[in-house]
């Protein structure tokens, strides 16, 4: 078995694409997902599979949440080592006095190009900083995520992705989540 963690973007958002944890994780086990376990309503779900192509995992839990809750749904999912790989490739970690409070990570649906930063412009964005790491884009935000348009929308669009940001603190609740269901 493999588990797999679903980033669901844009549910439980400001009263649209509702969808009660407990129905989700009861509609997930009706299709054959084992140890269905939600963190937050958000949309941060671990299926355990014996589908290996995670791709193939967010594509089933997409046209299921379709299906029975009649929301389009973008959703990436990741591993346990893209997780790992938040703590040891993120740059902003590395600075003195480091404020996790501003840092966040967006997901991306396919694995980026280096030069992708380019294609983000960041620099217009300043003081809000960003570096990529394969699938994901690290952030650093100077004043709040609510307070700056260099936002998942505008990562979607200027990179043709699918991207969903969580902050640093959920990043390591989901971690010890994954942990937690190795022992």
């Amino acid at each position: 078995m493999t588990t797999h963690l679903a980033l669901l973007r844009g549910i439980n958002v400001s009263g649209h694409n509702m969808i009660k944890m407990e129905a989700l994780k009861t509609t997930l086990e009706a299709i054959g997902f084992k140890n269905v376990q939600t963190y937050i309503q958000s949309g941060n779900v671990f299926v355990d599979t014996d589908e290996d192509n995670a791709s193939k995992v967010g594509f089933v839990i997409k046209q299921e949440i379709f299906k029975v809750f009649g929301h389009e749904v973008p959703i990436v999912v990741i591993n346990k080592q893209d997780l790992e790989a938040c703590f040891k490739n993120n740059p902003f970690l590395k600075e003195k006095d480091a404020d996790i409070k501003k840092l966040y990570v967006a997901f991306i649906s396919i694995a980026l190009k280096s030069d992708s930063i380019n294609d983000l412009k960041i620099s217009q964005f300043k003081p809000d900083e960003a570096s990529i790491d394969g699938n994901r884009i690290f952030i650093k935000y100077a004043v709040g995520a609510g307070k700056t348009r260099f936002d998942q929308k505008y990562i979607e669009k200027k990179l043709n992705v699918t991207a969903t940001i969580r902050n640093w603190n959920t990043v390591t609740q989901l971690l010890k989540i994954y942990e937690e269901r190795e022992v």
